[in-house]
């Protein structure tokens, strides 16, 4: 029920294992990476300074911490379409499924921070048509995910095709490798969610995530899908901090933010679980063992 997004910059392998082995010894049960290749701390264009600070590749780190942990799901939250083909993320995430022993799931956004892809010399399309590639390649991935043993894919998009394409090994578990959809679009992200995804994943207020709830079942009654097979997932930050004028300052206008002593915080994730959310995958900063330990021990207990 309860994960974290690690965060990759400025963070040592060491720093990264240490944190590890506490999710891995208690209640924790998935850990993510973002996928950023410079901090993204910035939403425009700018060339900033702290684009120097050291930053791993989200994919790469998730390969690495399947190697040495057993029971942690495992994911990309999320990746973004534009910086890679989609049958190569999808062949990337079966192979860390197979090291894993089937515990990857496939986190995917439309993409969003311009100056990456500046820098780095991708295209960065407006806004409709990066929604128009999320929904493709949410379309090509899951026949990938869901192809037959031996049945060889065809795919004729606008801009991505395949041609007759086998894809082996699917993963290293006995189902499909579910597909994680982030953000909150109510016309294209839910709608592409319903028809391709298996998990939603949204920064929203309990009573947002309500609203969105309720157009993603429009969404599904509309295109013939069982909005129960969808889990919610929120991506909302969790941090103890025991002073209140502390904790209120830290939430700002979110007092939704589950900031704050650790009977608020608690009571703060209830008012997700009344609405059906099954897991929280918070960035938790600092990112150090004992605050990972103390929010175990004193928040996540409350749910055993």
């Amino acid at each position: 029920m309860f994960g974290s997004q690690l965060v990759n910059e400025q963070a040592t392998w060491e720093d990264i294992k240490a944190v590890l082995e506490v999710m891995e010894a208690g209640r924790w049960t998935s850990v993510y990476a973002y996928d950023h290749f410079i901090p993204p701390w910035h939403h425009d264009d700018r060339i900033m300074e702290h684009e120097f600070l050291d930053t791993l590749e989200g994919w790469s780190l998730l390969a690495s911490v399947a190697a040495v942990t057993e029971k942690l799901k495992l994911g990309i939250l999320v990746a973004g379409n534009t910086y890679r083909n989609p049958a190569l993320q999808a062949k990337m995430a079966a192979t860390v499924d197979v090291v894993s022993h089937g515990r990857v799931m496939l986190g995917i956004g439309a993409g969003w921070n311009v100056r990456e892809h500046e820098a780095y010399g991708w295209d960065f399309p407006p806004l409709k048509e990066r929604s128009d590639r999320l929904e493709e390649a949410c379309a090509l991935t899951r026949a990938l995910f869901h192809s037959g043993p031996q049945e060889r894919i065809d795919f004729d998009g606008k801009y991505y095709k395949l041609k007759q394409a086998a894809f082996a090994p699917k993963g290293g578990g006995d189902k499909p490798i579910p597909i994680m959809i982030g953000g909150t679009g109510e016309k294209r992200t839910l709608k592409t969610l319903a028809m391709y995804g298996d998990i939603m994943n949204v920064i929203a207020s309990p009573e947002r995530v309500k609203h969105l709830s309720s157009v993603l079942e429009q969404h599904c009654d509309k295109v013939g899908r069982d909005v129960s097979e969808i889990s919610k997932t929120v991506h909302v930050p969790i941090r103890i901090i025991r002073d209140e004028a502390k904790a209120k300052k830290a939430r700002g206008d979110n007092d939704w933010s589950m900031i704050g002593s650790p009977q608020y915080v608690i009571d703060r994730i209830g008012d997700y679980l009344d609405l059906g959310v099954t897991e929280f995958t918070p960035q938790i900063r600092p990112q150090k063992p004992e605050v990972y330990q103390e929010l175990d021990e004193e928040v996540f207990s409350a749910f055993d």
